[in-house]
């Protein structure tokens, strides 16, 4: 069966039912149907989040399909449940830019899932609606004051930095010009949209820890210079307080459960390619104050979701993992071994032992920050006995188990010994975290600490932008903030055809975006873009609904 047919097999309980594996009352729900309910604020307890333990799933460098870190995080909470531990999943909402695009869904994958899947994948509770109709009310505000002769502030319109947001992989709209068409439709000027997950409103969202925090940071938005050279912020347009009541739910986390009814909380959904791709902090604490165990992802390999997780999430909230996962696929290492994408399924040895050494600079990754590993081999039937049996070998030799991990195939049942794994290492207090730069150094030595000791990098160069952008991000006081680094998550340099483990490369910083509300600032590797575009043959043109509204080809 499909992901989908498996989904839509499932026996969900009411999601009052699920709350009350939590001890959550009725009256604390705020349902969304059946199945979907959000959750107040203030089942956030500091003193019960003391006892419970963090969990991190990370990966190493994917294929384009990806690697399973979902379907691993679900496996993993299933598998934690059956051996007597109360787990909950805390992972990120789906885009539409990937459900549409390549990936597909984000929901997990065979009988690691959360449901109801079709939901999920699609507008679930409108979070990411509320948060892109916030960040468009900026923009709206911002050609509305710089059009009035009677209430303009004097915005030069040449400064303007505040792009627009849909939630959409569409390439036609990464460099437009708005205002055209006579007097009364605007000024003109150069403008852009980003995807709705890389909105500096989505980053906000997940780091804010309050709904004051969240409209502090909104009011902190740098949007661009007047005339006289004065910053412009959002708060200098009076809008904060509308762009905060469109956030009033988006707020909340979402409550929802997996194949094995076992709770999962969403909430947030920003990209690690090109934002700080983990949940919001505010579904993190809210886990860990209901359950005694949080399993949590961020996105693509560990040098980027995870090093952003743990630079800039961890450090702004306080937070600390007690294990970290890092998943595998053979299929993955094959093609850092150089098989071409129809060979990823032929066990190939040789090909394994040229991979690995991209799973070696991973778990390298992750010991940097203090923090104790387990590999989680995401199970293919085309997986040999050799090819796993070399991988293991080489993980003992960096002082790291690898696990089989048939959570796909398998639900629960298939993560039990992954899942003792992880709880040996969480209670056995070996983590000790430490962010792997200060905050107060400069931002070319922070980017220059991520790209050496993270990517691997002799060398950052920057462009001619770039170098002017730094004078002014430290003219605005935002030197002091962490980095959110945008880079392709097809390899460990900004050259995605750099396959395993590449040495002797420079890095480059083509430009920066600044995120002041949400506290960082946005280095702009190599050519990625804020704006996916889609493939030549999108996901979209495999699905459909009939009349009975059954769904067909969302995987």
């Amino acid at each position: 069966m499909t992901d989908l047919e498996i989904a839509q097999k499932a026996q969900m309980l009411p999601i009052r039912e699920v709350a009350k594996k939590l001890n959550i009352s009725e009256d604390d729900l705020d349902p969304y149907g059946k199945y979907k309910a959000k959750l107040p604020l203030h089942l956030i307890n500091a003193e019960k989040m003391k006892h419970s333990k963090l969990v991190l799933v990370t990966a190493i460098t994917p294929t384009p399909a990806g690697e399973g870190k979902t379907t691993v995080s679900i496996g993993l909470t299933e598998g934690l449940n059956r051996i007597g531990k109360k787990a909950i999943a805390v992972l990120r909402e789906p885009s539409l830019g990937p459900v549409f695009g390549i990936k597909g869904g984000a929901a997990g994958g065979g009988y690691s899932q959360v449901v109801p899947m079709e939901d999920i994948n699609l507008h679930f509770t409108g979070d990411f609606s509320a948060i892109e109709k916030a960040n468009n009310l900026l923009a709206a505000v911002i050609d509305n004051n710089i059009q009035s002769k009677t209430h303009s502030i004097g915005i030069d319109p040449r400064t303007v930095v505040w792009k627009r947001v849909m939630d959409m992989n569409d390439r036609a709209l990464r460099h437009i010009v708005v205002g055209l068409g006579g007097h009364t439709h605007g000024i003109p000027r150069e403008d852009g949209f980003n995807i709705t997950p890389a909105s500096e409103i989505m980053a906000i969202l997940c780091l804010s820890e309050s709904f004051s925090d969240l409209k502090r940071r909104i009011g902190n938005i740098y949007v661009g210079k007047k005339f006289d050279g004065t910053p412009v912020f959002a708060r200098d347009l009076n809008v904060v307080g509308a762009m905060a009541l469109l956030l009033k739910e988006a707020i909340k986390p979402n409550l929802v459960q997996t194949l094995e009814n076992n709770p999962a909380i969403l909430h947030g959904g920003p990209f690690a390619s090109i934002a700080q791709g983990t949940n919001t902090v505010l579904a993190t604490k809210m886990g860990l104050s209901l359950g005694d165990y949080v399993v949590t992802e961020a996105g693509f390999g560990a040098d980027l979701g995870a090093e952003k997780f743990l630079n800039i999430k961890c450090t702004s909230a306080g937070l600390a993992p007690d294990a970290v996962v890092i998943v595998a696929t053979i299929r993955a290492l094959r093609h850092h071994g150089g098989a071409k994408k129809e060979e990823y399924n032929t066990p190939c040895l040789e090909k394994v032992k040229i991979g690995i050494a991209n799973l070696e600079k991973h778990i390298e990754n992750v010991q940097l920050f203090g923090l104790k590993a387990v590999v989680a081999i995401n199970y293919f039937p085309n997986d040999s006995e050799e090819e796993i049996a070399y991988i293991k070998e080489v993980c003992a030799q960096k002082g790291v188990q690898a696990i089989v991990s048939k959570g796909f195939s398998e639900g629960g049942k298939g993560t039990e010994e992954l899942a003792h794994a992880v709880v040996a290492i969480a209670e056995s207090g070996e983590s000790h975290f430490k962010p792997l730069y200060n905050n107060e150094a400069s931002i070319e030595e922070k980017i220059t600490t991520v790209a050496t000791k993270i990517y691997g990098a002799s060398k950052v160069n920057y462009s001619g932008k770039a170098v002017n952008q730094l004078k002014q991000i430290n003219k605005l006081g935002f030197d002091k903030m962490p980095i959110c680094m945008v880079k392709t998550p097809k390899s460990l340099s900004d050259d995605e055809k750099k396959l395993a483990r590449p040495t002797d490369f420079e890095v480059t910083v083509r430009e920066f975006e600044f995120a002041s509300g949400a506290g960082f600032v946005i280095p702009i590797l190599g050519d990625t873009v804020r704006m996916p575009g889609l493939p030549s043959v999108p996901a979209a043109e495999g699905m459909d609904i009939d009349d009975e509204g059954v769904i067909t080809g969302l995987s």
